[in-house]
């Protein structure tokens, strides 16, 4: 008989989470409901630079994915982790740093995305010194991770703790790559890829970022909490197996099937294609698995709010799932792609699956480390009912106005001309989807207030229990039984599995990025591209800073309708010299890569400080900021020297000569505007001027060929 030995669970750790968790839930979904609504209503921009969609929307997908889901992440993990290998954690210590650790990276991405210090990578806005702060924390978490592992009293390791280990080492090597970059200053950086490699690299880290920060993770929460919830073991083990080495092999191959139709090498968006349809065996696994763990308990459902939450969570996961390889099709994606349709496809996954899970999480988890019972079961079921309507408000309206857009795009009259040529009746028409959208956030956001309120008088009636006693016996050394199936072996070796996750998300990765960032000739350059201007690229700058690219596209697709609305599409050697990529991921606005030269400078001007006197019906917000603030030159040159470092051909001892060159092209711009009759005292020294200079050379580089009638 092997010897008991008593210790005691941290809890404290857990509701240190669970409170983090609650708090920047309502915070980011609250200013993700001021975005939904500043589209309805531009004046909710305030006029105020710090809270214009562009600068926001990034700063409510961060609050999302980073710091509702990541704390509910650590929430779970700290909880389960513990009870499953029959252990404390490893270092209190560790615990206490990489908790304050965390909340210190979310407040710092609270400060500087509406400050406008961002890189504009999807998902990976934060600059540099916070991106090292991620990767140090996430180090910490690793380390107390595995030093529990490796102390554990539990032999063989649950399928949970696969997809633990799974995200932790994907997410570092995402990590890692995705933010290779070179400073400026402390809140400026250029990335060491440029153009279509940054863009393939990007798309690879916001893809799985998708798969091993919002998947992977919840999917091992799923399989302890909701058997543990419903009482019932899970379903089937050997699904367990399949579903997961299938899943973290193949997901990673997915990333290109967002750059589908842009100047991607084709075989490198047919791998994408692929490889996401191939997700869908895997996806659907995992979600029949969580789903047939109910059997027999079904009838439990019907009266139990925390199962419903989790019903419909992994019956969202398999939605968004399944959908997700169905845009992934070229012939979906030319719809699809830079519309609502896809916006509406990822909060099915974040409202449903993640949100949802949570929700269920929190109300399973709360009273068992207070002591207590759940305050409310009616309020509880209150919320699922309320929550679950505010999803279907929010993503119903979404797909329509998707397929109103695209329709719209797309529609030519019989004489061969486009009939909305007018981008923004193709924004006005969806308007009201867009208020029905934000009439369902406010509901799936009045469903958190009442857990709120639930919570809160749960707590209120128990007392947390910090240091919850528990025994188990000392772990042994363990003997293989014939016929013992052969996936046990690997179950009882962390190291061995975090090497084989390692190697089977490493592959597509390779295979996928190496020939584009490794071998030049596949992103052939046009002699005639040259880089920007110290103006142009102060102007990029800005236009970054504002989250234009929020809004704005910046690739023309090989479609007949969009070379007919915007011009020659668009050529992968364009953007030899573009750090980072700005190609964007939905058209709010028209997009701009052919936009040199088709308005005077005086339009631009104007369009900025009223952009419905340009534009009458714009939601567009105005930026009167651009026209008072003076250009900062100070890291003019210091920019330059970094982007020579990284390859860009400006002529040897340019950056000395950078602001001089800088001032002499904004005098021609500024004496532009003033022959137009706009008349501002230091108009040079403005930042319109450099934003200005930028937007009129973008798509110029390139003298475009004459379009042969009725061709695509």
């Amino acid at each position: 008989m092997s010897k008991i030995e008593q210790f005691s669970y941290d809890n404290k750790i857990v509701k240190n989470f669970a409170y983090a968790t609650v708090l920047w839930g309502v915070v980011g979904m609250l200013v993700g409901l001021i975005a939904a609504f500043q589209l309805i209503f531009p004046s909710l921009n305030f006029g105020i630079a710090e809270t214009t969609f562009g600068r926001i929307r990034p700063l409510h997908t961060n609050a999302a994915i980073f710091a509702f889901v990541g704390n509910g992440i650590f929430m779970g993990v700290y909880y389960s982790l513990q009870r499953l290998l029959k252990t404390r954690m490893y270092s209190d210590l560790l615990s206490k740093i990489h908790f304050w650790g965390w909340q210190s990276i979310i407040i710092a991405a609270a400060v500087t995305l509406p400050l406008g210090i961002t890189s504009a990578k999807e998902y990976a806005e934060l600059e540099w010194p916070i991106d090292l702060g991620i990767a140090a924390v996430w180090i910490i978490f690793g380390w107390n991770m595995f030093g529990t592992i490796f102390k554990r009293r539990e032999n063989h390791l649950y399928v949970a703790i696969w997809f633990y280990i799974a995200t932790w080492i994907t997410v570092t090597v995402l990590h890692v790559f995705n933010n290779l970059e070179l400073p400026v200053n402390m809140i400026k950086s250029y990335p060491v890829f440029a153009g279509v490699q940054d863009a393939l690299l990007q798309w690879w880290y916001g893809h799985n970022a998708v798969a091993f920060f919002l998947t992977t993770p919840y999917l091992g929460l799923m399989y302890y909490f909701l058997p543990k919830a419903a009482n019932r073991p899970v379903y089937s083990y050997k699904l367990s197996i399949i579903h997961f080495w299938a899943l973290i092999f193949i997901y990673i191959w997915a990333g290109p099937h967002h750059l589908l139709y842009t100047s991607l090498p084709d075989w490198a968006q047919s791998l994408g294609t692929v490889f996401s349809i191939m997700l869908i065996a895997p996806s659907w696994g995992g979600m029949l698995n969580g789903l047939l763990t109910l059997r027999g308990a079904w009838d439990r459902v019907r009266d139990d709010a925390i199962l419903k939450f989790m019903v419909v969570a992994v019956a969202a996961y398999g939605m968004a799932t399944f959908e997700g390889p169905m845009l992934s099709i070229k012939s979906v994606n030319a719809i699809s792609h830079y519309t609502d349709w896809t916006i509406g496809h990822v909060h099915i996954g974040t409202l449903g699956w993640n949100g949802m899970l949570t929700f269920g999480i929190l109300y399973w988890l709360l009273p068992r480390i207070f002591n207590t019972k759940l305050y409310s079961p009616k309020l509880a079921n209150t919320h699922f009912w309320i929550g679950t309507l505010g999803i279907l408000f929010y993503a119903i309206p979404l797909y329509w106005a998707g397929w109103t857009q695209s329709l719209m795009w797309k529609q030519f009259t019989a004489d061969g001309f486009l009939q909305y040529g007018n981008f923004l009746e193709t924004v006005t028409q969806i308007l009201p989807m867009y208020a029905l959208r934000a009439l369902g956030g406010t509901l799936y956001l009045a469903g958190v207030f009442v857990m709120v309120y639930n919570l809160y008088k749960t707590v209120k009636s128990g007392t947390l229990q910090e240091n919850e006693p528990a025994e188990a016996p000392a772990r042994t050394v363990y003997v293989a039984h014939k016929g013992e199936y052969w996936h046990r072996w690997i179950e009882r070796r962390p190291v061995q599995m975090l090497i084989g996750s390692t190697i089977l998300v490493l592959i597509g990765g390779l295979v996928e990025l190496f020939p584009m960032v490794m071998i030049d000739e596949n992103v052939p350059k046009i002699s005639s591209v040259k880089p920007y201007t110290p103006l142009e690229l102060e102007g990029r700058d800005l236009y970054i800073r504002e989250g234009c690219l929020g809004c704005h596209s910046q690739m023309i697709r090989p479609f007949r309708s969009e070379t007919e609305r915007y011009g020659e599409y668009s050529k992968s050697g364009e953007f030899v010299y573009d750090r980072p990529f700005l190609w964007g991921s939905k058209r709010t606005g028209p997009d701009l890569h052919r936009l040199g030269g088709k308005y005077p400078d005086s339009w631009h001007y104007n369009h900025m400080l009223d952009p419905e006197s340009m534009s009458p019906g714009s939601i567009m917000p105005p930026y009167p900021w651009l026209l008072r603030k003076d250009l900062n030159t100070e890291y003019t040159a210091a920019k330059i020297k970094v982007l020579q470092t990284l390859g860009t051909p400006y002529p040897d001892g340019f950056a000395d000569q950078a602001v001089a060159d800088l001032e002499e092209q904004a005098a021609q711009v500024a004496k532009s505007l003033r022959a137009d009759g706009i008349e501002q005292e230091d108009l040079e020294k403005k930042e319109i001027i450099a934003l200005i200079a930028y937007l009129q050379r973008l798509g110029t580089d390139i003298k475009p060929k004459p379009q042969a009638a009725g061709t695509e």
